[in-house]
């Protein structure tokens, strides 16, 4: 197995890990976009998005590490799709 079908098989596991736990609880999403929808209004730079991170982990069962530079793959793409969520609604209005 190469190192990038690895590293694909890592972020599809945590991906599923994810998922399951939004399933399980789906308090989590709505928790999550009200963090973002808050924080967001006051830019979308990384110590916005560090914020964000910190406050999902200290309200929900998700775990994202507030340092950047620690996130996975899949905290990555959570945290955008936050972000594009949010931006996309306040596009509406």
């Amino acid at each position: 197995m190469s190192a990038s079908e690895i590293q694909k098989s890592r972020v599809i596991n945590e991906l599923r890990g994810f998922i399951r736990k939004l399933l399980q609880d789906p308090e989590i999403l709505t928790q999550s976009l009200n963090v973002a929808r808050e924080e967001l209004s006051e830019g979308s730079g990384p110590a916005v998005m560090a914020r964000i991170a910190n406050e999902i982990s200290g309200t929900t069962s998700v775990h994202i590490p507030e340092d950047p530079a620690e996130h996975s793959e899949a905290d990555k793409l959570f945290l955008e799709l936050l972000k594009e969520v949010v931006q996309e609604e306040q596009a509406l209005y």
